[in-house]
């Protein structure tokens, strides 16, 4: 999913294919069959190849050639070292500088003129997978600005580079060539043409290619998976959500109120944290408002200008974490959702 972060890409999303678990048999490629162009000679492409033969059914010749046409791009990796996060050592306002690059009045505005064009189809997915429309809405506008940015980069550049040249993260990188390769076979494209970020993530929800063919579907009734296209984006979103366990009726994230008392790094925090309000409650931590009976929540810890905001979060609040790990996200997610309702 995104870049978006890209963000997204967005390069948090990990969702691993279980298919490459199961052991390859060594068996020599045709003698004829050669990969040219960067990667050739390039250690595991051989065995990539045997793979796509033994668990996706294509002829070796096949995935050689499309693997000639692939171009190996030192950028990518470039970026790809530049995502580690920087440790704070305090409080210095990233949340709120964070939160400034999204919930914007032109942001808000064009969620809802996409809501306005996409509302039959919004409103099927609603209907259908229980999750609400802003929160589908906030997702593609936070991963490409309502598919105004979706990605220059041949996914097939991004994928076979990063499975080749970047050993870090090559065995799951590995796993989404492989099911990029399988989409493009499958939705009869050719695979030098899908564009997307440069971790791999394609079209307005900026799925990657494991996440395409667990949740993408075709809302549109066309008989393909189109993620760049509104309507198939928005089901897919929608599906994503409710394959990740999203709740209907359930709040997100409520704000915390907190006892003068209370010290930062006196409890572990974060989208991962399970507490029951009664043990928060010793802490001098109480919701701000009712939670409609859920007694087990996430303690959340944003640093804000002027000092920490901390909030309680809730199942609903862990699935938009899965669509990229990052309270921030989430929370920009959450925050962006509501405000696109409110100016719709």
């Amino acid at each position: 999913m995104r870049q978006p972060l890209f963000f997204a890409a967005t390069l948090c999303v990990l969702f691993i294919a279980g298919c490459s678990s199961r052991p390859l048999k060594e068996e020599p490629l045709p003698s004829d069959v050669t990969v040219s162009g960067d990667f050739a000679n390039t250690a595991g492409v051989d065995q990539f190849i045997q793979r796509m033969r033994q668990q996706h059914g294509f002829r070796p010749a096949e995935t050689a050639a499309i693997l000639s046409r692939a171009k190996r791009q030192q950028s990518i990796i470039n970026l790809m070292n530049h995502q580690a996060p920087k440790k704070s050592t305090g409080p210095n306002g990233a949340w709120t500088r964070y939160r400034a690059k999204f919930l914007t009045d032109d942001t808000i505005n064009k969620g809802a003129a996409f809501w306005q064009r996409n509302a039959a189809a919004l409103s099927r997915a609603e209907s259908r997978y229980r999750v609400p429309a802003e929160y589908v809405v906030a997702i593609i506008g936070v991963e490409t600005h309502f598919g105004g940015f979706v990605g220059k980069t041949r996914i097939l550049d991004a994928l076979t580079t990063l499975a080749f040249a970047y050993p870090r993260r090559a065995a799951y990188f590995n796993d989404e060539l492989a099911d990029f390769l399988v989409m493009t076979r499958n939705e009869r494209l050719d695979p030098t043409q899908p564009r997307g970020s440069f971790a791999g993530a394609m079209g307005l929800g900026q799925f990657m290619p494991s996440s395409f063919h667990r949740y993408a579907v075709d809302f549109t009734g066309d008989g393909h998976r189109d993620l760049w296209n509104p309507s198939d984006a928005i089901g897919g979103v929608a599906n994503y959500f409710k394959g990740n366990g999203w709740r209907a009726g359930e709040p997100v994230a409520v704000r915390a109120n907190v006892a003068p008392e209370f010290r930062a790094g006196s409890l572990k925090t974060g989208f991962d944290t399970r507490y029951r309000l009664s043990e928060l409650a010793k802490y001098g931590i109480t919701p701000a408002q009712s939670l409609g009976g859920v007694t087990q929540v996430s303690l959340l810890e944003l640093d804000a200008k002027g000092g920490y905001e901390y909030w309680l979060g809730l199942t609903n609040f862990y699935v938009i974490s899965r669509y990229n790990h990052s309270v921030y996200y989430a929370m920009t997610i959450h925050q962006l959702a509501q405000a696109i309702r409110a100016r719709r």
